[in-house]
């Protein structure tokens, strides 16, 4: 069986034990005995991972406030949950680049944060006709059974988003909103209702409007010091 693709090396990975969350972006982790501050970029409220004593990873950060930044927790086998949405999303970009993504396949990023109502997305893309197309990445680490979920808590941005993509969609434009299902060993994705019973009514919603809603798989593997892609087209479920 052939390796999986590495998207993203990190370097110096530092194992750590999760010891208590502090606000929503600080936690503290324990390294070598000693407590320290790091730094995470997710928003959701990752509850099922800020659990005292669970095994993470980390590296120097050297923030004002963080010494490190926590990006991955270890789950099965030693695999790492992948929280950084940073990482997923250079992540990403790595595999549309290297044409690892197969239902992108024929369009490239042309830039990023590309306006979007009264705010902005993630990429504008473009395929080999010249089309332009507007797309969203949302970070998919709640762990439902063998099924990565989204969101772990109400997110008005997210809503706003899909709802922004769909009128896109019925203006004439292109769209698609993909879940960065950043968890080893899932068979699909599904909305989280009990996160937030509106975002699977928008997603019903976008898709009967055209708007392409998309899954990808990856984790953290600390044997390759790297992120690695598991299923580059992975089932959504929505019904």
């Amino acid at each position: 069986m052939p390796s999986k693709p590495i998207l993203k090396k990190i370097d110096d990975p530092i194992p750590c034990r999760i010891v208590r969350k502090l606000n929503r972006f600080v936690v503290i982790v324990e390294i070598d005995g000693k407590e320290e501050r790091a730094w995470i970029n997710n928003t959701g409220r990752l509850s099922e991972f800020m659990v005292e004593g669970m095994r993470a990873y980390c590296h120097p950060h050297g923030g004002k406030s963080t010494g490190y930044r926590l990006f991955a927790i270890a789950e099965q086998d030693g695999m790492g949950a992948l929280i950084d949405t940073q990482y997923q999303m250079r992540s990403y970009e790595s595999a549309v680049n290297r044409s690892l993504i197969p239902w992108l396949d024929g369009w490239e990023i042309k830039a990023k944060e590309p306006k979007l109502g009264n705010g902005k997305t993630d990429y504008l893309l473009q395929n080999d006709d010249g089309v332009t197309a507007l797309l969203e990445v949302k970070s998919a680490v709640l762990r439902v059974g063998d099924l990565a979920s989204y969101p772990d808590c109400p997110t008005e941005r997210g809503q706003r988003h899909i709802r922004e993509l769909t009128e896109h969609e019925k203006k004439g434009g292109k769209a698609f909103i993909c879940f960065a299902a950043g968890l080893p060993n899932v068979r699909g994705f599904i909305p989280y209702d009990e996160g937030d019973p509106q975002i699977s009514i928008l997603l019903r919603k976008a898709k009967k409007f055209g708007v392409e809603i998309r899954a990808f798989s990856l984790h953290y593997d600390p044997k390759a010091k790297g992120v690695v892609l598991d299923e580059p087209d992975l089932p959504v479920i929505l019904e």
